[in-house]
């Protein structure tokens, strides 16, 4: 059992009423930040003189009310930079393939399209030829899927094109976009990609999302596994898992 860290309790208190200001949707009256963090407002007064002298807070001179200040801003900025999304999500990649008993792969946008970078092989292994580095197909796969759905669409056809290459090819590449707008609109709806027994026969797969702060996509993190022990319906655990995994590691990423 690991033996909980004794703290500052000043510090621990004021710290309520910034986490009372972070998650409110603007600025806020002295006695609505005294009351979020569970204190008297005479008491919040002094620790928010402290914080606005520091610059983690500001008030407005017509208003009275209270805001995160400069830096607080320089420290979100600060923890944004240093996070590193695929670490993060390996983390989570790990934690999914254990309770759900089946493969894990994280994928980022490479040069020619979605590329896996992580993959975790279940304790019942899988026969598919998919390593580091492995390109998933934009249009035949829910890894690509999802990139297809929440990317760009000219990234997503200037990777199509650079891979047909043939000019008299490429004609087909918005045809085929066009022929998944259906599929795309169900992926941005629903948040959550899906493959059952194609391009892969007798392998399904869930694939999610994980968005930057900026509310872009950084990668997706796709759960697979044999049809026989893989249920691939939408309201599935499995389905569940894979949304609430790549939803934990946007969070981290600062999406809102």
């Amino acid at each position: 059992m690991v033996k909980e860290q004794r703290g500052i309790q000043s510090i621990d208190v004021g710290g309520r009423l910034l986490q009372a200001l972070a998650v409110s949707s603007g600025p806020m009256m002295l006695k609505d930040i005294a009351m979020a963090a569970e204190m008297p407002p005479a008491k919040a007064h002094a620790y928010l003189v402290s914080f606005c002298k520091l610059g983690l807070m500001e008030q407005d001179a017509e208003t009275g009310r209270y805001d995160l200040g400069a830096l607080s801003l320089q420290l979100g900025l600060a923890s944004l930079n240093r996070l590193d999304a695929v670490k993060l999500a390996a983390h989570e990649m790990s934690e999914l393939a254990e309770r759900t008993g089946q493969s894990v792969a994280i994928a980022v946008w490479g040069n020619y399209g979605p590329t896996i970078v992580r993959y975790q092989q279940s304790v019942r292994p899988i026969h598919i030829n998919m390593r580091t580095g492995t390109v998933m197909s934009l249009t035949a796969t829910a890894t690509g899927h999802v990139f297809a759905a929440f990317l760009p669409k000219n990234l997503v056809e200037a990777a199509l094109n650079s891979t047909y290459g043939d000019t008299k090819q490429r004609a087909a590449v918005k045809k085929t976009l066009a022929g998944l707008d259906a599929t795309l609109a169900s992926v941005r709806k629903r948040g959550l990609a899906r493959a059952e027994g194609y391009p892969l026969p007798g392998i399904n797969a869930f694939s999610a999302p994980v968005f930057d702060h900026n509310g872009n996509i950084a990668l997706a993190i796709t759960v697979l596994g044999p049809n026989a022990e893989f249920d691939a319906s939408w309201d599935s655990t499995l389905a569940s898992a894979c949304l609430d995994s790549a939803g934990r590691v946007s969070v981290r990423l600062g999406a809102v």
